[in-house]
Formats: C-alpha cells, structure tokens, sequence
C-alpha cells in the first residue's frame, strides 16, 4: 500500500487486526500446541509486538481485536498501550471485556492520530465478553462515528449485536465499523437492518482467516454510502490467525473541517516525523 499525499488531508488509512495476543499461529494444529499462549508468557512476544507497531505507523486509525491489557500472559504488558507508544499514536483507548484480573484482561482496542471528540464503551447482547468502541471525530452531524467491534461466533447472539449496533448507527451520518466481525460479506447482506441502518457500501470479500492460508473474509472494514473507500487489502501475516486488514478513505470536506484532520499528530504520521 503506497502512503497518501499530504496535499490529501481529506485521505485517511485505516487498519484492523486481531492480533490473537501476539500468538504467531501459522497451522491449525498451533491452536493445540500454542494454545499455553492464551495463559503463559513467551519471551518472543514483545519482539513480535514490535515487528507489528512498525507496520501500525502508516495508519492514522488502527482497529485491535483480542488484544492484551497487562496481565500475566503478556508479561504484564497493556498491549494496546504498548503498540500505541511504539507507533507514536498520541490517542489510545482500551476496552476490557473479559477481565480475568491478573490471568488475562482480553480486549479491544483503539489508537488513533485524529484527536477523537468523544469515545463510549458498549457492552454488546449476549454472553458476556463482547464490546464495541464508538469514537467520534468532530461535532455536529458532519462528524466521523468510528466503531470497533468483535463479534460473536454463535449466528443469533451475532444477529443480536448487528441489531444493537444497528440501532447505535441509524441516526449518524459518516461511519466506519471495523473489527473481526466473524461473519462473511454474504451473511452481513442478509442482516439487511444493520445494512440499511449503515447505509453500507458493499462489503468486499477479503479473505483474512486462516491467516497461513486465508479461505474466508471474517474482518471487516465497513464504510456508510459517503465515505470512499480505497486499496482495500489484506497485508501480510503479523504473528496471529488473522490477517490485517487496511483500506484509505475519503473523507467528505464537511467532515474533513468539522474533524480539524491536519491536527499536528496526522500531519506528522504523513510526512514520516
């Protein structure tokens, strides 16, 4: 993906991961014999976080899924914190959804260049261990609405939470919904009250999981009908059994002003500081 003009303010990149803790599974039997990872350390971890904030510091908005939030299986490293400092993010929110104490704090997360208005945390229906994020660029109903989610696994409680996010979503604007949503771009245009509430553009196929041989599109980068999208694209694998996946934006000029986009933290993720 080639990096955007600076002469473009109006042009952002976007990326999602679940990043699965930083675990490098790259086999279906790695869920058996890695599977420790979701409840040790392992020293290779923090090389791995690492190599992953090196290719987080192209993107001006990154989506994190299954991420860490200090605890002992990460060797007490808050991971959203971590790749936030690493990429130079100067804004990172953590929500913990299941809170294991000092086990493990699984969570997802957001860093971000553009300096938010506004961000709430949403627990989604269901049992519990499921949120989204909503972050709110501007004001007015020209602003940027930014959901990062991870959605259930089960068809009806998933159905329960498009539902929810659905209602959350009918009455904005300009929005993005970005996280593994575990569902195909097939069963998402089923759901046609979350499409009609997000006014979505058509969701691509990329496929993204298994990550060492990816077969389905299960991480999402969803756009409403005024924002353009492009170069959508799944990069390389990260240490994880999901592959990232990026997309560019245009942004309408009522929402690139109402944002103040050429904050100093962007202009300077642009020209490479």
């Amino acid at each position: 993906m080639t990096g955007q003009s600076s002469d473009n303010p109006g042009m952002i990149r976007l990326l999602t991961f679940n990043l699965q803790v930083g675990i490098h599974t790259q086999a279906y039997h790695h869920y058996l014999t890695r599977s420790w990872q979701h409840l040790l350390p392992n020293r290779r971890r923090d090389t791995r976080l690492a190599m992953i904030s090196d290719t987080l510091k192209a993107f001006d908005l990154v989506a994190l899924q299954e991420v860490d939030g200090g605890s002992f299986r990460s060797g007490n490293v808050n991971q959203v914190e971590y790749l936030a400092e690493q990429a130079g993010f100067p804004t990172h929110y953590q929500q913990i959804n299941r809170n294991l104490g000092r086990l493990a704090q699984h969570s997802n997360g957001l860093l971000s260049r553009l300096p938010p208005g506004h961000i709430t945390n949403h627990r989604l229906p269901g049992p519990p261990g499921r949120g989204a994020i909503h972050a709110r660029f501007g004001e007015g109903p020209e602003a940027l609405h930014v959901f990062v989610v991870h959605l259930a696994l089960g068809v009806r409680t998933r159905n329960q939470q498009l539902d929810y996010l659905g209602e959350l979503i009918s009455p904005l604007h300009h929005v993005v919904v970005m996280g593994d949503l575990n569902c195909t771009p097939e069963q998402l245009h089923a759901h046609r009250r979350f499409c009609r509430a997000l006014d979505m553009r058509q969701a691509h196929a990329i496929p993204s999981y298994p990550a060492w041989q990816p077969s389905r599109a299960l991480d999402h980068i969803l756009l409403s009908s005024s924002l353009t999208p492009h170069n959508l694209q799944a990069l390389s694998p990260l240490f994880s059994d999901h592959l990232p996946l990026a997309v560019d934006i245009q942004l309408p000029l009522s929402c690139t002003r109402t944002i103040n986009i050429t904050s100093q933290g962007h202009t300077q993720r642009r020209t490479g500081a």
